[in-house]
This record gives structure tokens, C-alpha cells and sequence, in this order.
């Protein structure tokens, strides 16, 4: 049976600096540093073999790969202590992609992965730093929006703006915490109207999605341009880390 996701960190490691192919290059090197024992924050590498998958069968997963995907996420909560989706300490996650050669700039990263409108509460308490976190839940609502579900950058943008001239401040770090909550709630209704869809509240439904648009990224545009320049082909696909 294929194993998909390989884990790495809290003294556990699945792969090494080998298996550049199949876990990308900063999948095999994260590995193979958790291996020799250096200090790696723990977290899992979805192989290329996957986004290979999911583009021969339509945008979808092999059996069993969420289910391997969330025993990834159990071995990054058991060494942090935190639980993903939990209200009063809540796990986020990020989502970057991992070709096995560099590819800079030209694929997408999801941040803060697993904050809503109940674990947002919970990073305040953990940070004592309301504007913090609300920032952190406007910037996932910002990503999701934009890489995951399409909706232009600039309208995001754009309602930070007026936000900025209403409050007579021109620096985002001016804006309070009321001030991001507001925002976060413009951006959700833009989401909403712009794809008939609400953003995702499950963390669970916010990470795979945030997978499928590091995958989707493989065939932008300007990484198809990057790649034919750079003669990387087409078919290695990325890893996911």
C-alpha cells in the first residue's frame, strides 16, 4: 500500500535527504534534519505522488490519504500540545508547497490554517493579544479567499482600504482589533457574494482545501512559464509540506 504523508520532528522522522523525488526538496531535507536529531518543528510532507494522482483522476485523492493527512496532524499535536480545532488551544497549521527543485515565488502558501470564529477566541487567551489573533484570523480569510477560492486579491485589499480612510490611518498596524473583526466579517460577506460559497468555519475542511490549491498551483500560468524556462517538467509535480 502507498504511504503518503511522511512525518518529521519530536525525535521521529519518515524520510531523509534521498527522497528528494518523492517529498521535494524541503520535504527530504527537513527530514533528513529531524533525522540527525536537530531541533525541526514537527510536521508532515505530502508526496508528489499525490498531486501526480490528483491530476490524472480528476482533482481528487487516493483511498485513504485525508485520513492520512489528519494522523498528521495528530503527530504534530502530540508533540506541541495543542489540538486542531480546539476553541481553548487551538492548532494552526501552514500549508507551502515543495517541488524537488526551487521554484520561488511561484506556488502558494496558506497560513494560519485552523483559526475560525470560535479558535480565535482561544488565541487571545493563549496570547493575551487580541489585535494578534484577529489579525492572524483576517490574513487566513485573506489567503483562503484568494488562493483557495479565486476571489481577486484587490477586493480584499480594497476593503482595507476604506477601513484605513474611515479610521484616518494609513498603516495597517493602525487598525484595533474591533477594526479587524469588522474587516474579517467584509471579507467573509465578499467570499459569500463573489463565489457562493461561505468560507470554511471546520479546520479540517480549510486544510484540505488549502492542499488542493498548493496541487492547483502546480498548473498556474506563471509556474507552467517558470518551469518551461527552467526546464523542469511538467510531471513531477509538487510535494506538499
Amino acid at each position: 500500500m502507498s504511504k503518503y504523508v511522511y512525518r518529521f520532528g519530536g525525535g521521529l522522522s519518515d524520510g531523509d535527504a534521498s527522497m528528494k523525488n518523492l517529498l521535494g526538496g524541503k520535504g527530504a531535507n527537513l527530514a533528513e534534519m529531524a533525522k540527525i536529531g536537530l531541533p525541526v518543528p514537527p510536521g508532515f510532507t505530502i508526496t508528489t505522488e499525490v498531486c501526480t494522482y490528483y491530476y490524472q483522476h480528476n482533482e481528487s485523492y487516493p483511498d485513504g490519504f485525508r485520513q492520512d493527512v489528519m494522523e498528521g496532524i495528530r503527530h504534530i499535536e502530540k508533540i506541541i500540545g495543542k489540538r486542531f480545532g480546539d476553541a481553548d488551544n487551538p492548532l494552526l497549521v501552514s500549508v507551502r508547497s515543495g517541488a524537488r527543485v526551487s521554484m520561488p515565488g511561484m506556488m502558494d502558501t496558506i497560513l494560519n490554517i485552523g483559526l475560525n470564529d470560535e479558535t480565535v477566541r482561544g488565541l487571545v487567551r493563549a496570547t493575551g493579544d487580541e489585535r494578534f489573533a484577529y489579525d492572524s484570523y483576517r490574513r487566513l480569510v485573506q489567503m483562503y479567499g484568494n488562493v483557495v477560492l479565486e476571489v481577486p486579491r484587490e477586493r480584499f485589499e480594497e476593503i482595507i482600504s476604506e477601513k484605513k480612510k474611515e479610521r484616518g490611518v494609513t498603516a495597517d498596524t493602525k487598525l484595533s482589533a474591533d477594526d479587524w473583526k469588522e474587516i474579517i466579517a467584509r471579507y467573509k460577506e465578499l467570499i459569500k457574494e463573489a463565489t457562493g460559497r461561505a468560507f470554511p468555519e471546520e479546520p479540517e475542511k480549510q486544510l484540505m482545501g488549502a492542499i488542493g490549491a498548493v496541487f492547483d498551483s502546480w498548473n498556474t500560468r506563471r509556474a507552467k512559464d517558470y518551469r518551461r524556462v527552467n526546464n523542469i517538467p511538467d510531471e513531477w509535480g509538487t510535494a506538499v509540506n
